[in-house]
């Protein structure tokens, strides 16, 4: 078994290995985007006429590479930019190799009649351009791959240049994956030095079919003001509503347990809470008790407000921290223990209605359940993205999941579940909520193709 000091030093060895990676390796990484969207292009010329046995060949063996790879990516990922939880990291990469569909996602509808056979069937787009953040790199890099080659495209990366060693390393395998099953090597391709001029060059290329971007508002517009078709996974401020009927001390345990996942780095993760009257000093108290969470004053609030937020939007020294790190920041010490930050506040409380990705937790009181549901709509902001209630009144359920409207709605569990960690369903790591795809698996990057064979065929 290898230690903490092992690990170490196979991750710099790996870091120190892509410093110097140059072009045409066949490992995905380029100088240039042009070169690599040329490479993609020759990859998918060939991975396109390969049988789907063939393709599940590969993605069984990028599979195995994850599982193999997990710790490291996890430290790789925290090492390079800071945030999040090694523990947690390993437990989303494990999830992207065992639950992120492949090519049983892509199926074909057929029609038979007096008139003929007609098929509709699910093909490639071809070079798929897509975008990705530093929260969850590793994870969504390698979740794309999967989806996207199992639909027989191959997929080149503007990946985020705070993670661009770990981004980097995921594609690395992938391709490793490809060669090592018989696939052409570059079937992922990614920059040594990813820039915003580079993303421009992956959004305006002839070669680019489609482009699928990951990572917060600006990113998703310039994604759909870019003239391609686009699959838009943006942000999102997931709001938890409690009511009356809920198990109060099961719902405490599951919204503190979704909000420190990776330390609030998902964008599907618990941002804050709208919590009837009747019940809401009962929450706060199991919270604190039960759940290793820290009361926050009014003073170490707005001491909160002035570190995490900056005139210009999140401090991203603060995002994906932990809370003792967060509380250490405005002079508080507390024991590991403690894994939350929690208070109460009004809806327009700057840590309440900002999306944070940090285990801070606002809990907004509300007089009856239809002023909490306003409420909980009013802190989603209309992203349409996730939201959460603990409620075991179905009429309620069905009356908030009306009002927010969101791609993701989890009754009755931690946020997670709702990409299969925990809960029944697929895992993905692109959650189009602005574009109307919702959890994006290998289905959505394939375009439907119709092939009608008149007056044969049928054989009724």
């Amino acid at each position: 078994m290898l230690n903490e000091s092992d690990i170490g030093e196979i991750v710099k060895q790996v870091v120190a290995k892509l410093n110097i990676r140059q072009s045409g390796t066949g490992e995905g990484i380029f100088e240039d985007m042009n070169e690599a969207i040329a490479a993609a292009k020759t990859a998918q010329a060939q991975l396109r006429v390969l049988s789907m046995d063939q393709r599940e060949k590969i993605i069984s063996r990028i599979r195995k590479k994850i599982l193999e790879n997990a710790e490291t990516l996890a430290r790789m990922a925290v090492e390079e930019t800071g945030m999040g939880n090694v523990g947690h990291k390993i437990l989303k990469n494990r999830l992207v190799a065992e639950k992120t569909p492949s090519t049983e996602d892509i199926t074909t509808v057929a029609w038979s009649g007096d008139r003929g056979l007609t098929l509709v069937e699910m093909g490639p787009f071809g070079v798929i351009g897509a975008i990705t953040p530093c929260t969850n790199p590793s994870e969504t890099v390698l979740c794309n791959s999967i989806g996207m080659i199992a639909g027989g495209n191959t997929v080149v990366f503007n990946a985020h240049p705070a993670a661009i060693k770990t981004s980097n390393f995921a594609v690395k395998l992938v391709n490793e994956a490809s060669v090592e099953a018989g696939g052409p090597e570059n079937v992922a391709c990614s920059l040594v030095k990813p820039t915003l001029e580079s993303s421009k060059i992956l959004m305006s290329h002839k070669d680019i079919s489609l482009i699928a971007a990951t990572g917060g508002p600006g990113v998703v517009t310039a994604v759909l003001s870019s003239g391609r078709r686009g699959i838009g996974a943006g942000a999102g401020n997931p709001p938890a509503l409690v009511d009356e009927t809920a198990d109060i001390r099961k719902a405490a345990a599951d919204i503190v347990n979704g909000c420190t996942f990776d330390n609030n780095l998902p964008c599907i993760a618990e941002k804050e809470i709208v919590a009837v009257d009747g019940i809401a000093d009962e929450l706060m108290h199991y919270m604190l008790a039960e759940q290793g969470c820290y009361l926050a004053n009014k003073e170490v609030q707005e001491k909160l407000v002035s570190t995490v937020l900056t005139p210009k939007g999140l401090n991203r020294k603060c995002v994906g921290r932990s809370a003792k790190a967060l509380l250490a920041m405005v002079g508080i010490d507390v024991s590991d223990d403690i894994r939350c930050i929690v208070f109460e506040g009004e809806k327009e409380h700057p840590l309440i209605r900002e999306e944070l990705m940090m285990p801070i937790l606002g809990m907004v009181r509300a007089k009856d359940f239809d002023d909490a549901v306003e409420k909980a709509v009013w802190l989603e902001h209309g992203n349409r993205h996730s939201a959460h209630i603990h409620s075991k009144n179905v009429d309620n359920i069905t009356k908030y999941a009306k009002a927010i409207d969101t791609a993701i709605l989890v009754k009755n569990g931690p946020s997670y579940s709702a990409i299969g960690f925990g809960g029944e369903g697929f895992c993905t790591f692109t959650i189009a909520s602005r574009t109307g795809e919702g959890l994006t698996s290998a289905a959505t990057f394939t375009k439907r193709r119709r092939c009608v064979m008149c007056d044969s065929l049928c054989i009724r």
